[in-house]
């Protein structure tokens, strides 16, 4: 047992099984009392067990840790505040939220169905919407907290997956926001974009070149969690951490800007902007020739 996050609390979602297990297993190894919170569904979404969650309880008070189980779908109001009640009841307070939670539904957008939209942003940015919500309340009265989204490399852009995603676009967005909301009352926001082998990346269909375990991204969430990356104003950052490889991204900004006398009309536009403003080229639309050539001679290609 460490004590890199010794008396803090720490809420978990998504924490059955994969990175999330390994964030709640951590955490508390570290030190934390960790409420571990999975709906038990698979990588759909179906067939909910309450049993996961319960198992990684155990596996916490083996090594001597303690934590409590809770199976509430966050993808609702309620389920998301259940989740930072039970931190509240069973341990007095909550210091930090992992929200790892989300499920997949993959499909193009030219055939992507209501079905396959909603429930897929509903798990990963309204869930870490509900959780969020309910410990930045929580946060902003005790003034200190953590609260962490994940993301993913996607938020570039998909082939296939416009609805995952959009979601994980959507939770930098709501990272970045609350980071400045919340900034004044001591609390801090970050997002966490992992590659690791889990139930979710054992489906991708190129072969992922950078590629860690879910400990590694375990390791940098207890970092981001603890007193020293407060103290060192972490906040409104998005990590990517892939086995030995920590990267951090770029900040959104303007790139470049034209100006026009008198107002633009659509010829000035054509013929300024594409010398004077340009376009700043999508790195996964370069990748796309080369994947689309590999995957035709039957060969997995690199992401």
């Amino acid at each position: 047992m460490g004590n890199f996050l010794a008396g803090k609390v720490v809420a978990v979602t998504g924490a059955g099984r994969g990175i999330g297990r390994a964030v709640a297993r951590a955490a508390a190894a570290e030190g934390a009392k960790v409420v571990v919170n999975d709906h038990g569904v698979a990588v759909d979404g179906g067939s909910p067990t309450s049993e996961v969650a319960e198992a990684v309880v155990k596996e916490i008070e083996a090594a001597g840790g303690e934590a409590v189980a809770v199976a509430d779908d966050i993808s609702t109001m309620a389920g998301g505040q259940r989740v930072v009640d039970a931190a509240v009841e069973s341990y007095g307070r909550v210091d930090g939220v992992v929200c790892v939670a989300g499920i997949l539904r993959e499909r193009m957008l030219f055939n992507m169905t209501e079905d396959e939209w909603d429930p897929v942003l509903a798990t990963h940015l309204k869930g870490t919407f509900t959780v969020f919500r309910a410990a930045s309340a929580v946060m902003r009265r005790q003034r200190s907290g953590t609260l962490i989204g994940f993301t993913s490399g996607n938020h570039q852009g998909s082939v296939s997956q416009a609805n995952y995603s959009a979601a994980k676009g959507g939770i930098i967005s709501l990272v970045r926001s609350a980071a400045l909301g919340l900034h004044k009352y001591g609390v801090t926001a970050n997002a966490v974009a992992p590659v690791a082998r889990t139930r979710m990346s054992a489906n991708v269909p190129s072969r992922l070149t950078e590629i860690g375990e879910p400990e590694d991204v375990a390791a940098l969430v207890v970092y981001l969690l603890s007193e020293r990356a407060a103290a060192q104003s972490v906040t409104g950052q998005v990590y990517t951490v892939a086995g030995p490889k920590i990267a951090v991204w770029a900040q959104p900004r303007e790139l470049r800007a034209a100006y026009a006398d008198g107002g633009w009309t659509p010829e000035k536009i054509a013929e300024f902007l594409p010398g004077s403003v340009g376009v700043d080229p999508m790195p996964m639309l370069s990748r796309l020739t080369a994947m689309e050539e590999a995957a035709r001679g039957g060969e997995r290609p690199n992401a």
